[in-house]
C-alpha cells in the first residue's frame, strides 16, 4: 500500500510490509494474550526480567534514567499464567534459518524450568517462528526435550524444520487474536492429558 502526501513539490511514497502487522513475535502475543484476556478466556501475561539497577543519572527532577543494571538472574521463559485450571509457561523463540532452529537459542535454565513446570502438571511449550516460511509453530514440551537430551548426548544440535512440520502444530496468523494458540491447547493438548 502506498501513501502519497498532498504537497505538489514534493511526493513521498512509503511501502508498508503488512506481514504480521508490523509487530514482533512477543508483540504478537502479547496482543493475543490482551485479546484473551478482554474476552476472559485466559490471564496469561510477560514476566519481566529481574533486574538490579546500580546507577541512575538524574538530569532533572522528573527525568530519572537508568545508565547502569545487570541482570539478578537468568529468566526462566517469558510467558506465564492460566487457562481453563491449568498453569500455562511458554517462551517464544524466532528463527530466519530455512533449515531448523539451533538448541543454543534455547537457554538450558529454560528447558529446565519447563520441564518442573509438566512435571507439575502445567502445560509447558514453545512457540517458534520461521521468519522466512511466515509460519508458526506450537512445540510441545515433549519434543523440545526429546531434542535436548539428544544433543547432550552427541545429536544433532537442532531442531529441523521438518521435525516442526511433522512433530509441532502449526498456528495460523490472524487479526483476533493474532497467534491463537489456545487453540492447540483446547484442540490438542487438554484432551491428551485427559
Amino acid at each position: 500500500m502506498a501513501i502519497n502526501y498532498p504537497n505538489p513539490k514534493k511526493t513521498t511514497t512509503k511501502l508498508i510490509n503488512r506481514a504480521n502487522l508490523g509487530m514482533t513475535l512477543e508483540g504478537d502475543i502479547e496482543a493475543t494474550n490482551q485479546f484473551y484476556l478482554d474476552k476472559q478466556r485466559a490471564v496469561i501475561y510477560k514476566k519481566p526480567t529481574p533486574v538490579q539497577v546500580v546507577t541512575v543519572s538524574y538530569p532533572a527532577r522528573n527525568k530519572a534514567k537508568i545508565t547502569e543494571a545487570y541482570y539478578k538472574t537468568p529468566s526462566t521463559t517469558d510467558f506465564n499464567g492460566v487457562y481453563k485450571g491449568y498453569y500455562i509457561d511458554f517462551d517464544a523463540k524466532e528463527t530466519s534459518s530455512k533449515t531448523s532452529i539451533p538448541l543454543k537459542n534455547i537457554p538450558e535454565h529454560q528447558i529446565i524450568h519447563l520441564k518442573r513446570i509438566v512435571d507439575a502438571g502445567g502445560i509447558g511449550f514453545m512457540i517458534v517462528y520461521f521468519s522466512v516460511y511466515n509460519e508458526y509453530y506450537y512445540l510441545p514440551f515433549d519434543v523440545l526435550y526429546e531434542h535436548y537430551l539428544s544433543s547432550i548426548n552427541g545429536g544433532r544440535k537442532s531442531i529441523t524444520y521438518e521435525t516442526f512440520k511433522t512433530l509441532a502444530y502449526p498456528i495460523k496468523f490472524g487479526f483476533n487474536p493474532r497467534i491463537d494458540y489456545l487453540k492447540i491447547i483446547d484442540d490438542i493438548i487438554i484432551p491428551s492429558l485427559s
